[in-house]
């Protein structure tokens, strides 16, 4: 069985507390468009019910769901919740990304 993303227990503490304060929200969808200084962008948004057509991983409180469309650029990544002084970002570790913009929200392959 491939990994599709693998969460750090930061990352899923974090999208866990989004959703709690989201309480009519089933998850967190992860989904990527064309777009972004490199290519490709990363998009996160709440549904609000169950996508059963998207890869599901399963969250302290919720659920992650990776758009289908998504997977082929997205397997293998490590999602990663880092905050510091100057604010918080997940931070995504895509070893299918050739170059990634400067502020990291944007990827090619």
């Amino acid at each position: 069985m491939i990994v599709v993303i693998t969460l750090t227990s930061t990352a899923d503490e974090h999208l866990s507390g989004i959703l709690k304060n989201s309480p009519e929200s089933q998850g967190v969808l992860l989904s990527v468009k064309g777009g972004g200084c490199s290519g490709f962008s990363y998009v996160w948004s709440l549904l609000e019910e169950d996508s059963p057509a998207s890869e599901k991983i399963s969250l302290t409180t919720g659920n992650l769901f990776i758009d289908p469309l998504a997977i082929m650029f997205v397997t293998g990544t490590t999602i990663d919740y880092r905050k510091d002084i100057v604010g918080s970002i997940l931070k995504i570790d895509n070893p299918n990304a050739k170059s990634l913009c400067g502020c990291g929200e944007s990827f090619s392959v």
